[in-house]
């Protein structure tokens, strides 16, 4: 797995600051939760990862570069 570079981290943490409201478009996890789900971002990890509460509870992250999340608020 190749990390993203310091400056395409800090324009994640930008897109997606904490407190903003995400949908999830596509997760590829047995644990994921259901497409559509919605959430709300608490950080940006050093590999450019989402770290979300989903609303269902689930504790997943969203993966940069392979999961997909829509910004719907924030």
């Amino acid at each position: 797995m190749k990390f993203p570079d310091r400056k395409l981290v800090e324009k994640v943490r930008k897109e997606y600051p904490a407190g903003c409201r995400v949908e999830l478009v596509r997760m590829d996890d047995v644990q994921a939760p259901p497409i559509g789900t919605k959430g709300t971002v608490y950080a940006v990890d050093d590999a450019g990862d989402l770290c979300i509460h989903w609303d269902n509870g689930c504790g997943l992250k969203a993966v940069y570069g392979e999961d997909i999340v829509k910004k719907i608020s924030g």
